[in-house]
C-alpha cells in the first residue's frame, strides 16, 4: 500500500507540472514579435545595467514622467528594502495639449497625476504599449462623469493624442524592463505624471507664471511636487491618498 501511495502521488506531480500555467515571461516569448525582441535586447540591456553597476534584471520598476521637459525617467531596485536607482532618462518625443490634468475625453492632455501600468500590449498601432490606468479614482472624482477618457499608453511611433510616446527602440527596452518586473511578482508597476521636473529651476518658473491666476492647479501641483520631493528625498515612493473631493495627498 505504501508503495502504491507514492507511485500515485509521483503520477500526481507529473500531471501538475505538465498543465502549469506558463509564467509571465514564458507568456510574453510566445508572441514571435515579442520573442523576438528579448533575442535582440537582453544581451544589450545586460550590458547598460552592468555599465550603471546595477543587477539586472531589476525586480521592481518605477516610471516618472515630466511633461513640459518631456522626459520619462527609469527607476530600478531589486528588493522592497533597497533605494531606487536611476537607470535611463529617455526623451519623450512629441506632446499634445498643454500644462494641466486630464479632465475629459478630447482634450489632448496627459493626464498627470499617480497611476500604475495596467496592461502591456504587445500588438500595438505605436510597435508596442504600456497601459496607464486612467482614469483612476481621482479621475473618476475631478474628470467629466460621462467621457472621462481612456487608452492612455506609454508607446512608441513618437506621435501623441494624450499619450507618452517614445521612440521604438526605448519603448522595447521598456517594455522588456516592464515584464521582468512582472515576472517577479510586481502586480503594480508605478508611473508619476509630473507637470515639469521641480528641480528645473527653467521649467519651475514656467510652472509658477502658467498657474499664477489658477488656485485650483496651484494647490494640485504643489501636491504633485510633494510627492516628487519625498522621492528625490528618500529614493522610495510615497504613499499617496484620495481625499472625498478627488485630491491627492501625500501619506508617505
Amino acid at each position: 500500500m505504501f508503495r502504491s501511495f507514492l507511485f500515485f502521488f509521483g503520477a500526481t506531480l507529473v500531471f501538475n507540472a505538465s498543465n502549469a500555467q506558463p509564467s509571465f515571461m514564458q507568456a510574453q516569448k510566445e508572441n514571435q514579435k515579442i520573442d523576438l525582441i528579448f533575442k535582440q535586447k537582453e544581451d544589450t540591456l545586460k550590458k547598460q545595467f552592468a555599465a550603471v553597476k546595477i543587477s539586472f534584471p531589476p525586480k521592481q520598476i518605477y516610471l516618472r514622467s515630466f511633461k513640459y521637459d518631456s522626459e520619462l525617467e527609469v527607476w530600478v531596485r531589486n528588493d522592497v528594502n533597497d533605494s531606487f536607482k536611476l537607470f535611463k532618462t529617455y526623451k519623450v518625443c512629441a506632446l499634445s495639449g498643454s500644462l494641466g490634468p486630464k479632465r475629459m475625453e478630447g482634450d489632448f492632455q496627459v493626464p498627470e497625476g499617480f497611476y500604475h501600468i495596467n496592461e502591456l500590449k504587445p500588438n500595438s498601432s505605436y510597435h508596442l504599449s504600456l497601459g496607464i490606468n486612467y482614469p483612476n479614482a481621482s479621475d473618476d472624482i475631478l474628470s467629466d462623469y460621462l467621457t472621462p477618457g481612456g487608452d492612455i499608453y506609454v508607446h512608441g511611433g513618437c506621435v501623441t493624442v494624450g499619450c507618452i510616446p517614445v521612440k521604438d527602440n526605448q519603448i522595447e527596452e521598456l517594455y522588456l524592463l516592464a515584464s521582468y518586473a512582472k515576472d517577479n511578482g510586481q502586480d503594480f508597476i508605478p508611473i508619476h505624471i509630473f507637470p515639469i521636473n521641480y528641480n528645473n529651476t527653467r521649467s519651475f518658473r514656467y510652472l509658477a507664471l502658467s498657474i499664477k491666476d489658477n488656485k485650483e492647479y496651484q494647490t494640485f501641483a504643489l501636491t504633485l511636487q510633494e510627492a516628487f520631493d519625498y522621492f528625490n528625498h528618500y529614493k522610495k515612493i510615497p504613499i499617496i491618498g484620495i481625499g472625498s473631493r478627488g485630491e491627492y495627498y501625500v501619506i508617505k
